[in-house]
Parts: C-alpha cells; structure tokens; sequence
C-alpha cells in the first residue's frame, strides 16, 4: 500500500475550484476498491519464454509487483527463481537465452527492451541510468549471476561454449574461458543473430536506417560478408543444414502514392557463403500477398529435411508456407488456420507448431502441422488461449492465459504448468461480442457486464497498436494484462465496459487490418469505436447519459477523439499517452498540393482537428521519457485545452516510458483512472 499512500499525500494541497486543469486525485486509502486493485496489479506476470536447443530446459521472467526475476524449470520439476531481485526499480529483464544443453542461462538487465539502443531509461529515478547488462549463471547451481558486458541479444554457440551479444554496430563474444572481446564494430545496429551449425559463423541483419543488409561473419578471422544486398530490406537470415549458404527474406515497401499496390514487393532468396552468388528460391505473387507482413518473431526457418518456412498472406490471412530451399513450388501449411501468430519449427525439422484461431477469430489455440503430408493436429483447446510456442528439446511449451489466469507457462504435453499459477477467482470471463459499424463492417469485442441491475454507467475500452487484438482473459503481453485488470475491477465496481477490437487491428484477416482510411488517412477505425459505445448504451441496464472512453497509445488517440468530437456521447475519458495531432512530413513523391491536402486529412483525422467541439472532462496520463509516443503530445493538448476551458486532470510520470516499467506508475495510472471516472460518471450503484 505504500504507492497509495504516496499518490495521495501528493494531492494533499486543494486547488482553485474554477481551474480547468486538476491534478488527478485518489480515493481514501481505506477504499475497498482500490485495495483490491493494488492487490491485483500485484498478481505476477510471466513472460519471456525460452528453451534449450538439446535439453527440456525452460527459462522466463516473473513480474510481481515491479518486482522481476527469472525463473528455470527442467520440464517435470518444480521451477526455481534463478535471481533474487527484491524492489519495484523499473529495471526490465528481457532477451533470455539457454545454452543448448540447458546447463548456462543469459539474460539482459536495463535498458528497455523495445529500443535496445536508444538512451538508457531510469524510471526507479536514481542518480544514474542502470545500465544495460548482460548477465551469466548456471541454471543448476547456487552461485549468483555474473555481469559480463554491457549489451543485449544474447546468444550461445552450438557447442556452448560462447555467446555473442551485441551493442548498436558492436558485436562482442564471451568465451568459456571467461575472456570477453569485441569482434565487429558495424555501421548500422545488427539483431536477428544466428549461429553456423559449426559454430565458426554469425549471421546477422544490419540496420542501416531506411534499408538493411544481411551479413555474416566468421568468428576466428573476423572476415565479414554481406550477402545480396538490394535497394530494399534484407531479414531474417537462416544457415542451412551444412553452414554454406545462408537464406534471407528481401523486400521494400511500397512507395506512399502507391500504399495499397498489389504488386510483388518481397521474396526469399538464398545465398552462398563461399561465392556470394544468390538465387530467388521464391518470390509473391501479385495479389494480397505482394507486400511483406510477417509474424512477432522470427519469420524464416531453414529446417534439416530441406524446407524454407516462412508466413504469406496471398488467402488474406497470414499462413506459413514450406518452399524446398533447392527449388520448387511452396506450399500452405496452414490452410485453414485463419490467422497465424507465431511458428515455430518442430525439432526433427519435419514439423511446424504454430500458435492461430481457426474455426473462432475470438480464440487462440496452438496446432501442429506436418511438413510432407500437411496433416495438422490440434495440441491446446480453445477454452484457453496459448501463445508463443516453445521448445526445449523435444517438449514443446508456451504462454497460457485464460478468462481468470494470467499468463503463465505450460508444458503442452499434459498441460502441466511449469511454475507458479495465479488466478482470480472472482473474476468473471467477458463475453465475446460482435457489432456492426455504419458502413457494414463487422466489429468484435469483449463486453465485460458489471454487477447490479442499473441504471449502470459505461466504457469503452480502446486498445493501442493499433497492430493489437484483445482476448476475452488475461493478455500476454503486460500493458494489456493490466487494462484488463482494469476492465475487470470497473465490471467490479458496477461499470459495463466494452473492449473493441476496431478495424487497423490484427487477427481478423488483411483487408481488416489494412481497412482504406483509417488513423492519418481518415480515422475510419473511430466510427467501430462510435458504433461500439451506441451498441453499449443500448444494453439493458445501462444509462445513456453516463457512456466514458478510455485507452492508451493509439488508444489514448481514440479517446481524445471520441471526446473532441463526441462530447455529446462520451461523458468523460481518460487519454493514456495518446497521439493527438497526427500531421507529419509527406513523402516527397507528391506535388506540393497534394501534399498539403494530405496534411489537411491528417489533421481533420486528428484529435486537434476537432478540438473546437471537446466538452466532456478528461484525464491525461504520460510518462515524460516516452519513446513510443512523444510526450509532447500531451503537453500540446493541456495548453490547448487550458486555453478553452475544457475541465482536465493530469498525471505525469517522470522518467516513466510507454509502457510503465514500475509497479508503483502502473498503480498510480489505474487508481486515478478508476477514480476520476468514479467521479465523472458517478459510480455505480
């Protein structure tokens, strides 16, 4: 309760009753509610999941009350805490790797995990940024890890016996004997590492502003390579079975007059080591499929049996496809998986396990498909939702979350959990819904009923992303795990909240997601936003009068937009970090008036665009070392409403990024959203 405490001894002093802006206030200490919350908040997280290439190892991070360690579990004994970190200190753990025998475990400590080489984040505001640290320990013994270098992505040798790391261009190796040294120092910063099966190579993708090159480098001679370097991107670089030839994806993004182009902008190509010489083993057809989208991990696998696997879209939903890497047709391995989320090659190489939702878009169920026949087998039920499928050995493992658990890791085989498994109880799952916009479009949500019969008051919920899709449980990623927690003590409280899963977002398909006119080009994802909160204040029970919206990121912009243009609707808000004038530089492929009429779309699709009509009161949270959104954002809307009268309360949050890193911030923001909307709409009753 201590961050309690201290966000209310904060707001001790009154202010003006006739200012406009309030800093934002906290209920009594004592408030069921908010003890509740604070108890839930604190509920751990796990993320992170890795495995041992050759040993059922397993590692992942806990998050308990801004509190992280890392964890390891052999598959079939109980899990144990690899670190013994005590305080919420914003410090992020992140990039765990095993070594192939399960027997060696590294991890990174600070920085932030999202931009790896960007300036240092310090949210436990101390006199100095922790630093960005990769660490060492044996998963089997007692002895406490050890800082070996300052980087991240870290990755052992076939053997074991070295791990690579990398810092901006720089490219450092640790060897067994304890030896740390520099083996490269690049122009760009490098990521998507990979070891030769002999352990003599490193191929990697090299960044270099608006393009990439794949390169390799051998580790005795530091001979470095780039290998078929085009005007475009080159990712994901995969060795083959015998270490000669390294495979790539290469493409280039359409030009911005041609943004919707269904012509062939990508393909996998392979080259050799030893020449250079690179063949095109597949290119995408014109169609759906001709712009390259691909999945949150790694997006090219080169198996043993001689398969290229990697994700196409050309259905209009994103399948894994199998290309014989010496040449051939490819063929869809996921034919009726509706969307695939993550893939991950099973470890003879005669497989793919993959994580989708066929059958239900609402789902996410794990299955496996066989690489000559095309079988698929179904390995997770849908009354679960499993994501991030991983291996260590030949046990297969992921992230499960459900209505009332959050996310944890499983062992598929059994469904045996391989740490410790929370849950609320009293949580009851949302249900899923659907809805239809003006212009036809099918909306899906989950609509989470609050307790008592009415009259209730009512939200909406606008994720970010808006590359996001929200399930009706516990989300895998943090930011979500916590608005539902959200969601859930508002349902609590009285409050029928609906999550809207609006056009732009991911999982419905590619014409869902690539929707004409939506965010700069028109807001077209607001009507799903507005047709969802006429679909919630229909619901029996619900008051019309007292309908709020609230959201961060890209959801944050929703709710300011709601507000500027539907303060007749939405009767209060809370704009978490929100993008609120959406005009940026033009590609200078357009004429000047044509650039200027672009910019004007942007700003009419803007919050600032319709500013003149914002009545309703809000609530404006940010962390002021935000990377993801510049927190200037908000600093131009709290001038701007200043100058209009419109009644605001602000919360901000130094040092914070995007997604907060404290316990205490992530408590902070959703008390004063809970409170402010208590006090807005009037709480349930």
């Amino acid at each position: 309760m201590r961050a309690i405490i201290l966000f209310l001894a904060a707001f001790a002093l009154p202010l003006p009753a006739a200012s406009a802006q309030d800093r934002a206030q906290a209920s009594p200490i004592d408030s069921p509610s908010n003890v509740r919350l604070a108890e839930r908040l604190a509920i751990p997280f796990a993320s992170g999941l890795a495995g041992a290439a050759d040993a059922p190892v397993f590692a992942w991070v806990t998050n308990a009350a801004g509190v992280r360690n890392v964890m390891v579990a052999r598959a079939g004994e109980p899990a144990r805490a690899l670190t013994r970190f005590r305080a919420d200190d914003g410090i992020e753990i992140y990039g765990l790797a095993l070594s192939p025998d399960g027997s060696q475990i590294a991890f990174v400590r600070g920085g932030d995990s999202s931009f790896p080489d960007e300036g240092l984040p310090n949210t436990g505001q101390l006199a100095e940024a922790p630093l960005q640290t990769v660490w060492l320990a044996d998963t089997g013994g007692a002895a406490a890890p050890r800082a070996i270098g300052r980087g991240h992505d870290p990755l052992f040798s076939p053997d074991g016996r070295s791990l690579l790391f990398t810092r901006g261009g720089a490219i450092s190796l640790w060897t067994h004997a304890g030896e740390v040294r520099q083996i490269a120092d690049l122009r760009g910063n490098a990521g998507d590492f990979g070891w030769s099966p002999d352990g003599t190579r490193i191929a990697f993708r090299e960044l270099r502003g608006g393009h990439s090159v794949v390169g390799v480098l051998d580790v005795a001679t530091r001979a470095l390579r780039y290998l078929g370097a085009t005007l475009g991107h080159s990712s994901d670089p995969a060795f083959s079975p015998d270490g000669r030839a390294v495979a790539f994806i290469q493409f280039r993004d359409p030009p911005a007059r041609f943004e919707d182009s269904e012509r062939s902008f990508w393909s996998v190509r392979v080259a050799d080591i030893g020449t250079g010489t690179v063949r095109t083993v597949w290119t995408a057809p014109p169609g759906q499929g001709g712009q390259y989208y691909g999945t949150r991990g790694r997006n090219l696998f080169w198996t043993g049996a001689g398969h290229l696997l990697f994700p196409f879209e050309g259905s209009g939903w994103l399948h894994i496809m199998a290309a014989p890497a010496a040449g051939g047709p490819a063929r869809d391995l996921t034919p009726d998986a509706n969307e695939v989320e993550n893939f991950v090659p099973t470890p003879d190489g005669r497989g793919v396990v993959y994580s989708a939702n066929p059958g239900d878009l609402d789902t996410r169920t794990l299955w496996q498909a066989d690489i000559a026949s095309g079988r698929t087998r179904q390995l997770t039920q849908p009354e679960r939702f499993a994501f991030f499928p991983t291996f260590a050995g030949s046990r297969l493992a992921a992230t499960v979350t459900d209505g009332r658990t959050p996310a944890h890791m499983v062992i598929i085989d059994g469904m045996k959990a391989l740490g410790e498994k929370p849950a609320v109880a009293a949580y009851t799952p949302p249900e899923d819904v659907r809805f239809t916009a003006p212009d036809g479009t099918v909306v899906h949500g989950q609509y989470f009923r609050g307790t008592g019969n009415g009259p209730r008051p009512a939200l909406v919920f606008a994720h970010g992303g808006p590359r996001r899709q929200m399930v009706a449980g516990f989300h895998p990623l943090f930011y979500y795990h916590n608005t539902y927690i959200r969601n859930q003590e508002f349902a609590a409280a009285g409050y029928d909240v609906l999550s809207v899963n609006y056009r732009s977002g991911t999982n419905y398909g590619r014409a869902f997601r690539e929707a004409p006119r939506t965010g700069r080009g028109g807001a077209a994802e607001y009507s799903d936003i507005l047709a969802g909160a006429r679909w919630l204040a229909a619901r029996p029970g619900v008051d019309p009068k007292r309908v709020g919206i609230w959201g961060g990121s890209w959801g944050g912009y929703l709710a300011a937009l709601a507000l500027a243009r539907n303060s007749d609707l939405f009767a209060a808000g809370v704009d978490l970090h929100g993008v609120h004038t959406m005009v940026r530089t033009v590609a200078d492929t357009y004429a000047p008036g044509e650039a200027a009429a672009i910019q004007r779309l942007q700003w009419d699709s803007s919050p600032m665009g319709a500013i003149e009509g914002w009545r309703s009161p809000v609530l404006l949270i940010h962390g002021d070392d935000d990377r993801n959104v510049d927190y200037r954002q908000s600093l131009t809307l709290a001038r701007e409403l200043t100058a209009r009268d419109v009644p605001f309360e602000e919360l901000a949050l130094p040092n914070e990024r995007h997604d907060f890193f404290r316990y205490e911030s992530w408590l902070d923001a959703m008390t004063a959203t809970g409170d402010f909307i208590d006090r807005k709409l009037g709480a349930a009753k």
